[in-house]
């Protein structure tokens, strides 16, 4: 019987031939990072301060790595620190366009109450290549940890000690996106680099959703996300097991998860979440413009419920 996965071999885990294999049919360009990701930098920065933060080892020219600030962000300054991440799937491009429409748009208006950083494309290969994976075949939503074996991620964590550390953060969104992909393409690929048998289709959830941090799942907060982003885009229901990923469901669009390796735990940020857009809907259909302005619209209202419910009135 044929392998259900064009490389690798039934039940034996990928070794590095395995990974070349796969490399080699994953690498093809798709779209240009400079053209859609760069080239938007240049005008923020007459608003911004944009600041490199790294870059890809395998072509630190053609994928330096790039952080979007308020001005003056500085932890000292009393002024809560933020931090919104895209792109940490390279394929979800909304995760990407988002953060960018996000700094162009919105950016300006809470500069005055919060220190804020936009990572827009944390996985710059992974965007050309539209990949979940990095080059080396290792999911990036696992690796936020130390001594990080993908590196878009290891620059991340520095980054994050180097404006100020853990303890001075208070909300972080990471932006993604799920396309049918998800069921076509990485999880029989997941499947084969692990050695393992194609599992169950699980389904993909038909709408918007969060994944907050089971270990401070700030309902009200998430809610509010929600409430805006209806106005937008439907949100995901569970399904027929009442779950959203296989997660009970909190509250509506709303499941929680441990934040151990993933983007939304790269700080200790009591306001943590992972945004969910899908643009491949069944129920309605879904634009990549409103996929952008669903994290928008999520980043927005949870800096508006932070204003309202916890930061102090401004003199």
């Amino acid at each position: 019987m044929a392998h259900f996965y064009p490389v690798g071999t039934a039940g034996k885990a990928w070794g590095d031939d395995e990974r070349a294999q796969w490399l080699a049919l994953a690498g093809v360009v798709k779209r240009s990072y400079s053209e859609e990701v760069l080239a938007a930098l240049a005008p923020l920065k007459e608003r911004f301060d944009v600041a490199q933060y790294g870059a890809l080892s395998m072509d630190t020219a053609r994928y330096p790595l790039f952080c979007i600030k308020t001005r003056g962000f500085d932890p000292a300054n009393g002024k809560p620190c933020v931090l919104v991440t895209g792109g940490t799937h390279g394929y979800e491009t909304s995760g990407v366009q988002g953060a960018l429409l996000f700094a162009d748009t919105q950016l300006g208006k809470y500069s005055t109450r919060f220190n804020v950083a936009v990572c827009p494309c944390v996985s710059p290969w992974s965007y050309e290549c539209i990949q979940r994976w990095n080059a080396g075949a290792i999911d990036p939503n696992r690796s936020y940890v130390a001594d990080s074996e993908a590196e878009e991620c290891a620059a991340v964590v520095d980054l994050v000690a180097a404006l100020g550390g853990d303890a001075q953060w208070l909300m972080h969104l990471d932006l993604h996106e799920t396309t049918d992909t998800d069921d076509s393409e990485f999880r029989p690929a997941k499947a084969s680099r692990d050695g393992l048998p194609l599992g169950e289709d699980d389904g993909i959830p038909d709408g918007f959703y969060l994944i907050g941090d089971a270990a401070k799942p700030q309902p009200e907060w998430h809610r509010a996300m929600i409430d805006a982003v209806r106005r937008v885009t439907h949100i995901a229901p569970p399904d027929a097991g009442g779950t959203i990923v296989g997660l009970p469901v909190a509250q509506e669009g709303v499941v929680n998860s441990n934040s151990a390796g993933k983007g939304k735990g790269v700080t200790n940020a009591s306001f943590a979440t992972t945004t969910e857009v899908y643009p491949d809907s069944k129920i309605a259909p879904v634009t990549a413009e409103q996929c952008n302005q669903a994290h928008v619209s999520a980043i927005v209202a949870g800096l508006e419920h932070i204003i309202a419910n916890v930061l102090p009135p401004l003199g």
